[in-house]
């Protein structure tokens, strides 16, 4: 088996990108037995991104702030990156691909009117088969909802899953709210957006206020940015279907006064042979 890469974002309480770091300032592990890595890049290569935004009826007073978030994440992202923008209500919806503007996406999103129920898990299935034919190797989602799904016909499992055996990292933006009465979905929305983007080494960042999905969205642009990628050489690459543990550890250099955060894939499996 070839080298097999781990993408690590390394951040600090804030949520704040480290940056300058080294292959010394890193220990990966595979099943609990530390493996060299033999291979190190911080660069900031373009990346293939998905945007889906939640369009929902429960999110009308958060409409505006939703459409700057885009205006936000494109403007620290990489000019070359290769994106396209799904919404979701009771249905997804392709808006737009990588040849459009973001004037022209913003002109889309302004004709939009938020309503009807939620399809979350529909939208990101519909994106991950899209990411099959993704233009770079770096993928990732970038989720912007309360999480709570009611209209959809996969399942959250399935949803789980899926993302797991990928190799696209999925962020959200969790718009969680602090009513008292709250129907079934609503009370599970942050625990499936949590367990969703752990599974692929990406995280969902909870905000307080509609107000900070802008700058949110740009937090999450700039940690797509500043990736380490390390790579090794598994001890048994038989493909016999099994999962593989990754555990990845940070060693604070003396110039960084401040606890680090390591946000990795937690294992891959090999598929077995046919």
């Amino acid at each position: 088996m070839n080298v097999v890469l781990v993408p690590v974002v390394v951040t600090d309480a804030m949520n704040r990108p480290i940056v300058g770091l080294e292959k010394k300032n890193f220990i990966l592990s595979e099943n609990d037995e530390q493996r060299e890595i033999e291979y190190f890049s911080t660069e900031d290569s373009p990346i293939s991104v998905g945007l889906l935004l939640d369009l929902s009826g429960s999110m009308k007073d958060k409409f505006n702030a939703e459409r700057e978030a885009v205006t936000e994440f494109f403007r620290n992202a990489n000019p070359q990156d290769d994106y396209f923008v799904i919404t979701f209500s009771s249905r997804p919806k392709l808006l737009s691909v990588g040849t459009q503007s973001i004037d022209e996406i913003q002109s889309s999103l302004g004709t939009a009117i938020p309503d009807g129920k939620t399809a979350m898990l529909d939208a990101i299935s519909i994106a991950m088969t899209r990411m099959r034919s993704a233009k770079y190797k770096r993928r990732a989602l970038l989720i912007v909802s309360d999480g709570g799904d009611n209209s959809s016909r996969i399942s959250f499992r399935n949803i789980k899953r899926l993302v797991r055996d990928s190799d696209v990292d999925v962020y959200a933006i969790g718009l969680f709210d602090t009513a008292f009465f709250k129907t079934f979905e609503e009370l599970m929305g942050k625990t499936w957006l949590n367990e969703i983007t752990d599974e692929t080494g990406g995280r969902t960042i909870k905000v307080d206020s509609f107000k900070k999905i802008p700058e949110t969205a740009a937090t999450i642009s700039r940690l797509l940015r500043n990736e380490y990628v390390l790579g090794y050489r598994p001890n048994n690459a038989l493909p016999d279907g099994k999962r593989r543990r990754i555990k990845v550890q940070t060693i604070n250099p003396s110039s960084q006064r401040t606890q680090l955060q390591a946000h990795y894939k937690r294992g891959y499996v090999v598929p077995k042979e046919d």
